[in-house]
């Protein structure tokens, strides 16, 4: 029975080695997301750029229509002129053209929403990573080095491409370099 029991002890200190060295590797790899000593948080940043994307849409589709209403407002000023000129049915055509503009505009809301829903979903997993931080302690994280940036270039590009609201170089900042 002794010899059993050795065996089964053997057994139990390889768990245990297992089990620390997975903890390890555990350690490792939660460091690697949110190390205490790295800057910027990638949660945030991801963030940060969805709402970006969202605002930026909105921009765009509300200056889209706003032009295609000023448009449209134009050519019903000047209708009586396109009817007598026989372009009554040209500025119909335009019209329904200026409706599909609308409905098409419509992807802008429903963009939205969906990054709304991918922002949530970021926002959880990133409280369950700050819950196991907690567990194991942000202290035990400083042991593990400072993650490397990831590359946010991997083609080798130079350009960052548009910073986000109060970073980097503005457009009018740009525009004064070629004055």
């Amino acid at each position: 029975m002794t010899s059993k029991s050795a065996g089964e002890q053997s057994k139990l200190v390889d768990e245990i080695v297992g089990l620390f060295s997975s903890l390890q590797h555990f350690r490792r790899e939660l460091a690697a997301i949110r190390h205490p000593g790295s800057e910027p948080d990638r949660f945030e940043t991801m963030s940060d750029q969805l709402d970006a994307i969202v605002a930026a849409t909105e921009t765009a589709t509300d200056t889209i229509l706003g032009s295609v209403e000023e448009i449209g407002q134009a050519i019903e000023e000047r209708r009586s002129q396109l009817e007598d000129a026989g372009l009554a049915d040209w500025a119909g055509e335009i019209e329904a053209k200026f409706q599909s503009i609308f409905e098409a505009c419509s992807f802008q809301d429903i963009t939205g929403q969906r990054i709304t829903k991918i922002v949530a979903e970021l926002k959880f997993i990133d409280d369950r990573l700050n819950s196991m931080i907690e567990i194991w302690g942000p202290e035990g994280l400083l042991e593990e080095p400072v993650p490397e940036p990831a590359d946010s270039n991997p083609d080798g590009e130079k350009l960052d491409g548009p910073a986000l609201a109060g970073q980097g170089v503005s457009q009018d900042e740009i525009d004064k370099m070629f004055d």
